[in-house]
């Protein structure tokens, strides 16, 4: 492989032109929706449960079959990104991502909802590795990727907690419905502008034959990761179908790593996630997503349970979290990743986020909203703004072209599986530190108020517990960041590698060590 046409500071880079910044906004539009997907529907939950006769015991269902069908199908849909093209990968995907959109918004029993979750999940699972690996290749210059994946980090990090808002909204003001219905709108405007707007890089396609047995593999190992960690926060650790999915996962994902070092096309070219730097921001960047999933969690039971929010109070409550995550990221994130190395902004980061963390840990019952949570809220936000946005650009910084959608689908993976252990291992350290607590002080309270107060105090004091642990969780983040992030600042130059053919060229970064 060697290296020509070097050029000149500043250059435009030969993969895009004037489009790609209208192309970004479409780009971003599409991922707003899956990430507000994650969390809207959570706050419509209850109301359909009522109205779709769905019981407590499958309730758990609308959540998980999203998380299995998109944690499981991720690196498939990377790899089919890269086989098929991105744009067109993109394209389908948002109008699949619709179509279940209106069936669930449309369900008229629980399996109807359930399987529109899973449809959803499945297109998503297209959806983003595609987003995110049109930005890869379609912004090369370090000034304009500096700026493009500033905005995406932003989206990426905030656009959970406008979810919130959102829910809330329609929900309260509207019907449950329209959690499903908003997202085919947004769908719709996107795909058009994807389709007349994009202009995906020419070459660069992985024309390859896919790869079965490592698409199978992946899959079942991803699903059984998922649903393991699901099903623990339900049934417990000890359960023998928890513990034989964990076991399946560990059988099936070691195979897959087999696989995947012997065929000749594999689905995930193992230098993709080998390579230091990508291999610590995914590890880096799931530990982060344990910590955030479990607190979005706690918070909102805090904020709803114990100070008696209404859901639309509760998502604005967010707000200041939302601010801080687009300040670290357009502003902070941005306007240094060419100036310093990216382990300098995803470190610090991570342990601001920890400081926001650690102030969380001093929560009580009648804590103040202005005193403790707001600033705790902007330091979250500004850290994991900072960390998220370089972290997200260098994951897919330097991976050969055809490798882009999977190197992308790698970081959804690692965010997917990070948060179903967040949600599983906190909510079990909250839940038995709640219980412990409840039943050493329940039996000094003998009127019904002080009972109830009791039981509050127990669900704070189980909060506490786990963001304790969550605290841990995200100065390890910091620790890999620092020590397996070892890539330099980019220059503002931009250099095209030629490899062993015409689709191999396209315009790198050059990085400074």
């Amino acid at each position: 492989m060697s290296e020509t046409a070097l050029k000149a500071p500043g250059a435009v880079a030969p993969s895009g032109d004037a489009n790609r910044w209208k192309a970004l906004v479409f780009i971003a539009l599409a991922q707003l929706m899956v990430v507000l997907d994650a969390t809207i529907v959570n706050i419509a939950l209850p109301a359909a449960q009522q109205d779709l006769g769905i019981s407590d015991g499958n309730k758990q269902w609308v959540i998980t079959a999203y998380a299995l069908a998109f944690g499981g199908l991720l690196l498939f849909g990377g790899r089919i990104a890269d086989l098929w093209g991105r744009k067109r990968t993109f394209v389908l995907g948002l109008i699949g991502f619709a179509a279940a959109s209106a069936l669930g918004g449309a369900a008229t029993t629980g399996s109807m909802m359930f399987g529109a979750r899973a449809l959803q999940g499945a297109f998503g699972a297209l959806l983003a590795p595609a987003a995110l690996s049109l930005l890869a290749v379609m912004f090369t210059n370090p000034n304009e990727r500096a700026k493009a994946f500033g905005i995406y980090g932003a989206i990426a990090g905030g656009g959970g907690a406008v979810g919130l808002i959102l829910g809330g909204f329609l929900t309260e003001y509207l019907d449950w419905r329209w959690t499903f219905f908003v997202n085919i709108p947004f769908a719709v405007v996107a795909a058009a502008g994807a389709y007349f707007v994009i202009r995906e890089p020419e070459g660069g396609r992985n024309r390859s034959p896919l790869d079965i047995p490592g698409v199978i593999l992946s899959t079942l190992g991803l699903v059984s990761l998922v649903y393991g960690f699901t099903r623990a926060e339900s049934d417990g650790w000890s359960d023998a179908l928890t513990v034989s999915m964990f076991v399946a996962s560990v059988v099936l994902l070691l195979a897959f790593v087999l696989v995947e070092s012997r065929v000749k096309a594999p689905l995930l070219p193992l230098r993709v996630v080998t390579d230091r730097n990508r291999g610590g921001i995914y590890l880096s960047l799931g530990l982060a997503i344990i910590g955030m999933f479990g607190l979005f969690l706690f918070l909102t039971y805090y904020l709803q349970v114990v100070k008696g929010y209404s859901p639309v109070k509760t998502g604005f409550a967010f707000l200041p979290m939302v601010g801080g995550m687009i300040t670290g990221s357009t502003q902070i994130g941005t306007r240094l990743m060419t100036r310093v190395p990216a382990r300098l902004l995803m470190g610090p980061g991570f342990l601001v986020a920890g400081l926001g963390m650690l102030l969380l840990t001093q929560l009580e019952t009648d804590s103040s909203y202005g005193a403790l949570l707001l600033p705790a809220m902007l330091l979250l936000g500004l850290g994991m703004g900072t960390a998220f946005m370089p972290a997200m650009s260098l994951a897919t910084q330097g991976v050969q072209p055809r490798d882009a959608g999977v190197a992308s689908a790698m970081v959804n993976t690692s965010q997917q599986v990070g948060g179903a252990i967040g949600t599983a291992l906190l909510n079990t350290i909250a839940s038995s530190a709640t219980t412990s607590y409840v039943r050493d002080h329940v039996a000094g309270a003998t009127a019904g108020p002080q009972q109830k107060l009791v039981q509050l105090q127990g669900l704070v004091h189980g909060y506490t517990a786990a963001i304790w642990f969550a605290v841990g969780i995200l100065g390890l983040a910091a620790l890999i960041a620092f020590t397996f992030v070892n890539a330099g600042r980019p220059n503002t130059t931009t250099t095209v590698i030629s490899g062993e053919g015409a689709e191999d060229e396209v315009p790198v970064p050059v990085v400074a060590h």
